[in-house]
C-alpha cells in the first residue's frame, strides 16, 4: 500500500471529518498512532486539512466501511492511468478568442519538434494541414506576425498531452 499525497494533511482532515479510529488514520497515513494523537490535541492548529475524497485516493464507501469496523483498514484508490483518460480521437473545441494563436502553437511546435508531421500537428492543435503547410513553408499570409508559443501556455493542451505526442 502506497501513502496518501500530504499524509499528514491527510490526516488531520480524516480526524475532524471522520469517526475512524487513530490507529485506522494511522496505519493509512504512515504515521505514529502517537502522531495522530498530537494532531487530535491541536498540536498542528497551523496545518490544513486535504480531503483524500476529492483527490481520488478515498471513497465515502471506504470510509464508512472502516467506521464500522475498527479493525478494517482503509484502503488507497490506485492512482489514475492519465493515459486512457486522455480522449485522442475527439474533435476539441477552441474558443474564438483562442482561435488567433493557433498558428503561434503550430510555429511553436514546427521550431522546436521539426519531426513532427503535419498531421500529427493537426490532430493535436486542431487545425487544416493547408495551415501547418503554409506556416511550414512560409507561406502563411501572417507570418510576419506570428510568434512562437508553447501550446501549453495559450493554454491548448496540458502538459502531460505535449509530452504524450513529443514521446510519439
Amino acid at each position: 500500500m502506497t501513502q496518501p499525497l500530504m499524509p499528514k494533511a491527510t490526516a488531520i482532515w480524516l480526524i475532524d471529518n471522520t469517526s475512524l479510529t487513530f490507529e485506522q488514520i494511522a496505519d493509512f497515513c504512515g504515521l505514529h498512532i502517537l502522531e495522530i494523537e498530537a494532531m487530535a490535541d491541536g498540536e498542528a492548529d497551523n496545518m490544513t486539512g486535504f480531503d483524500p475524497i476529492a483527490s481520488s485516493q478515498l471513497t465515502h464507501e471506504e470510509i464508512t466501511r472502516c467506521e464500522k469496523n475498527s479493525a478494517a483498514r482503509l484502503q488507497i484508490r490506485p492512482a489514475l492511468d492519465i493515459d486512457n483518460m486522455i480522449k485522442s480521437n475527439k474533435a476539441k473545441y477552441t474558443p474564438v478568442l483562442k482561435r488567433k494563436d493557433k498558428p503561434s502553437a503550430i510555429l511553436w511546435l514546427i521550431r522546436y519538434y521539426p519531426n513532427l508531421s503535419d498531421a500529427q500537428i493537426c490532430n493535436f492543435i486542431g487545425t487544416t494541414r493547408n495551415t501547418v503547410q503554409s506556416i511550414r513553408n512560409r507561406s502563411h499570409w501572417n507570418i510576419n506576425n506570428i510568434e512562437p508559443r508553447n501550446p501549453v501556455s495559450l493554454g491548448f493542451c496540458q502538459p502531460y498531452e505535449l509530452d504524450k505526442l513529443i514521446k510519439g
